[in-house]
């Protein structure tokens, strides 16, 4: 009986690439599948161009249990016409390599069978992908590949892709226009995910503008109402000067000087310490030895593949393992806070209503410095007080997370441990736990494939590769370049071949040619040259816009020259500025 979409008319294009956002519950989900035909709309029509060829992927796959995973992803595709196509041993053996290729799919883990549906999509071919939350089960290498893949996977101005996706770095990525979906309507936005907010921030300023205005006419006389102003529209041209001009009045996101303070007054100087901590699970190593020390108002990210031991190595450091050697030292002081990915703290209140929970919390807990009740906290991270009566078992993924964080903020811990809090949330959510995360006085340490998320939230990086902790000063870009840099074989296609054939069909993986020093030092020299020519250059448009003040008005010969000056001026900064850029991604890869 809920509608969730009315009266609407939208189409895609060649060569479209669209990301959808919406709050849960809005309708992005079902806009898919009637974009892929899945059913009909209740009235209106769905309309594709002759022989087309839609692709869907969706939360919920036909995969038959009793196929093999290999003939759940290439079907009757005899294996030696599969194994020598590289695009389709290119993408099996990143999201199957650690899938046994003859394995029933009844015997995979979700993540497993949801990689296992995804490499189906992605090895055929055609004209329009449709993928719902494509980066679930996904670790951040992977999903910086899938990205990699859609914007090379069609020349450009061809083929066609809409996502629904709560990864924002994937939107920003991947997609050049975004859906909204929300009361019922679809709201087109030029641009990638950040575009798409600003957009809507300045919507939604001129609505408030356009509001107030109305209003002041009301009160001086109502027929000035049909001579409104329209909104004026632009398209924005986004750029690194202009956005950090835009930007630059901003307050910081957090005061981190003043967060550790009251840290230090909640925790003491003593949080984490672990010492040559070791965990094995028999003749498993997971990871160790590993020093490393945790203080008061460190906020941190743990980075690392699916099946790298990040959850284990959260558990050790809150006591909840023990390690094998070594040793882990909690400060006396130290009140945990944990969401986990299960979200286990709900497990036990499947039977109770929302707002029972609330009954048994604090009367208040004190956010950003002000006293808010637990209803107005929970009414903050997007529950209505319809939504009261509800009980935690009917619950969305989304809201049972919301409402774990809730719960968890209530108790006021002074360590925060969050494993993967962005799962089943929406954009708007995201950006919520966000504002919260960022006033809050403690300890941060969380594990997330979310790189918008952890980027935001934290600021240092830690990478688990091969068993070791390491600091990735850079972040999430040297997390990736690091993975890049270790060798990768052909794993999957070597796996799935070896009973039908005796030849070998994998080829050895093409390394990038190394400069020798000559070449590099050339490249340095250059890229040196070019910053001082970028330096210089960039103070120009200031001193021609200077004289243009000065000028006389009258003197036109004179303003056209210094206009085209001033043209010629942006011009070459945006030709240095572009061979910078690329002289600059020579280098890094050299």
């Amino acid at each position: 009986g809920k509608h969730v979409l009315e009266g609407q008319t939208v189409g895609v294009n060649e060569g479209d690439r669209i990301g959808i956002v919406g709050r849960n519950g809005d309708g992005k989900t079902t806009l898919l599948g009637l974009l892929a035909k899945r059913f009909e709309p209740d009235s209106g029509s769905v309309t594709w161009r002759n022989n087309i060829h839609v692709g869907l992927l969706s939360q919920d796959d036909d995969l038959d249990d009793e196929s093999t995973v290999i003939r759940a992803v290439v079907g009757d595709v005899p294996d030696y016409v599969w194994a020598t196509d590289a695009g389709t041993r290119a993408i099996m053996d990143e999201l199957l390599a650690d899938i046994d290729p003859q394995a029933l799919v009844g015997t995979l883990s979700g993540g497993q069978r949801r990689r296992c549906d995804l490499a189906r999509l992605l090895v055929q071919d055609w004209d329009v992908l449709c993928l719902d939350e494509p980066t679930n089960h996904l670790d951040m290498h992977a999903i910086a590949w899938l990205a990699e893949h859609l914007k090379r996977r069609w020349p450009a101005g061809q083929g066609a892709l809409l996502t629904v996706t709560h990864d924002r770095w994937f939107l920003d990525e991947v997609c050049t226009s975004m859906w909204e979906v929300h009361d019922r309507r679809v709201e087109p936005f030029e641009g990638g995910y950040s575009a798409y907010i600003q957009q809507r921030v300045e919507r939604e300023r001129q609505a408030a503008v356009a509001e107030e205005r109305r209003q002041n006419t009301l009160r001086k006389e109502l027929n000035w109402l049909a001579h409104g102003a329209k909104a004026r529209t632009s398209k924005p041209k986004f750029r690194i000067k202009e956005a950090q001009a835009l930007i630059a009045d901003d307050p910081p996101l957090r005061n981190p000087l003043e967060l550790k303070r009251l840290a230090v007054s909640r925790l003491g100087k003593q949080v984490i310490e672990l010492k040559g901590a070791c965990r094995d699970f028999g003749s498993n190593h997971v990871f160790g030895p590993i020093d490393w020390i945790i203080g008061p108002g460190e906020r941190v990210g743990i980075l690392g593949e699916n099946g790298a031991g990040k959850t284990t190595l959260l558990k050790v450091m809150m006591g909840q393992l023990e390690p094998t050697a070594g040793r882990v030292k909690i400060g006396k002081s130290v009140r945990l806070g944990q969401l986990s990915q299960h979200l286990t703290s709900l497990s036990d209140k499947e039977d109770w209503r929302v707002r029972d929970l609330l009954a048994r919390t604090k009367h208040y807990v004190v956010i950003d410095g002000r006293e808010v009740t637990p209803s107005q906290l929970l009414e903050r991270l997007g529950f209505d007080s319809r939504e009261l009566m509800t009980y935690v078992a009917d619950l969305s993924g989304g809201q049972r997370r919301r409402l774990a964080l809730m719960l968890l903020l209530i108790e006021e811990p002074n360590v925060l441990v969050l494993d993967e809090p962005g799962n089943d949330l929406d954009t708007d959510m995201l950006a919520v736990m966000e504002d919260l995360l960022d006033t809050w006085p403690g300890t941060l340490v969380i594990v997330t494939h979310d790189r918008y998320l952890m980027e935001r939230v934290t600021d240092d990086q830690y990478a688990l590769i091969d068993g070791s902790l390491s600091h990735v000063p850079g972040g999430v870009d040297e997390y990736l370049k690091r993975l890049g840099s270790a060798p990768t074989g052909e794993r999957f296609s070597r796996r799935a071949s070896s009973d039908s054939t005796d030849e070998p069909v994998a080829e050895k993986s093409q390394e990038t040619p190394r400069l020798s020093n000559k070449e590099r030092r050339e490249l340095k020299r250059r890229f040196d040259s070019c910053e001082r020519k970028l330096e210089k250059a960039s103070g120009e448009p200031d001193r021609i816009r200077a004289e243009l003040e000065a000028a006389d008005a009258t003197d036109y010969e004179e303003l056209t020259r210094l206009t085209s000056e001033l043209e010629a001026a942006r011009a070459r900064i945006d030709e240095l500025e572009t061979e910078w850029l690329e002289l600059s991604e020579q280098l890094g890869q050299a």
